[in-house]
């Protein structure tokens, strides 16, 4: 496995701008020569952590990203920008790591038509974001050739600015004040953005959430369904926000109820199996 940690400054020296140091921990899996698995190209997956966009969240990096790297992934797990620097460093952050998956294409193996992105909490709205954004002024202007993913991965999302079911402070965060603007609300909250060529989506999310109201899957899906993209939703009736494998790997004191819900995992790698394979067809 090639395990290694990129700076995304040392690529893009702007990304460094305002003291950031945004980087890129990549998990890419060897090719089996006894295999004959040489040229063997493999799909990649970025991860994008929770944690508000006031920190990334360690639970939802590794932890997720050896679980796919098992599977045969090139994983890529996205420690971005969080305050004080918001919108849209991280955004295009993300499209840095898109670039890199294109220029390094040929030396890591990468599948470059078969990639999807997975994001939890704050990470999946940065994860959404992207998948609706990829193409906004703010990105072109230094990523012209930026790229969208072919899949989308969700587990417990912000997804609307509206303050009634949002998580206020991930915004706040994002966008650097508060009370925002409608035309910000708007702007931000990832259910709007959604056209018919949003990528395939799967959501997961616990009903008990209180932190990031159930509310927010539900809209998405909703949004989704309504501009006829495929879209695969989980909601489990018990377990706490930031759940992540939902083992005790990654939570503590964790009761039977909830343990239940880790069977996300084996849907998502399903789900992106299939959602994948169709690509091009």
């Amino acid at each position: 496995m090639k395990h290694e940690t990129l700076h995304l400054k040392d690529e893009f020296p702007f990304l460094g701008e305002a003291g950031q140091d945004p980087f890129v921990v990549t998990y890419l899996p060897d090719n089996l020569a006894e295999m004959n698995w040489e040229e063997r190209s493999h799909p990649c997956l970025i991860i994008c952590p929770g944690g508000g966009y006031r920190f990334c969240s360690q639970r939802e990096a590794e932890p997720i990203a050896l679980k796919f790297a098992a599977e045969g992934y090139n994983v890529f797990v996205l420690n971005y920008s969080v305050e004080p620097n918001g919108f849209p460093n991280q955004i295009r952050q993300v499209a840095a790591v898109m670039e890199l998956i294109t220029r390094n294409e040929k030396l890591w193996h990468c599948d470059t038509e078969r990639v999807a992105i997975m994001g939890f909490s704050a990470g999946g709205h940065l994860a959404a974001h992207y998948a609706n954004a990829f193409d906004i002024p703010e990105v072109r202007e230094v990523f012209p050739n930026s790229r969208g993913v072919q899949a989308c991965v969700l587990g417990y999302p912000v997804i609307t600015a509206d303050p009634e079911h949002g998580h206020m402070g991930s915004f706040e965060r994002l966008v650097g004040h508060m009370p925002l603007s409608e035309q910000e609300r708007q702007r931000f909250s990832c259910e709007k953005l959604v056209t018919q060529n949003t990528p395939p989506t799967f959501l997961w999310q616990t009903a008990a959430d209180e932190v990031v109201p159930v509310y927010n899957s539900l809209i998405y899906a909703q949004a989704l369904t309504m501009h006829h993209v495929p879209v695969e939703m989980h909601i489990f009736p018990f377990g706490d926000h930031g759940l992540s494998t939902a083992t005790d790997l990654t939570t503590a004191d964790l009761q039977p109820e909830v343990s239940r819900n880790a069977c996300w995992m084996e849907y998502v790698k399903n789900w992106l199996a299939l959602i994948l394979s169709r690509q091009g067809k």
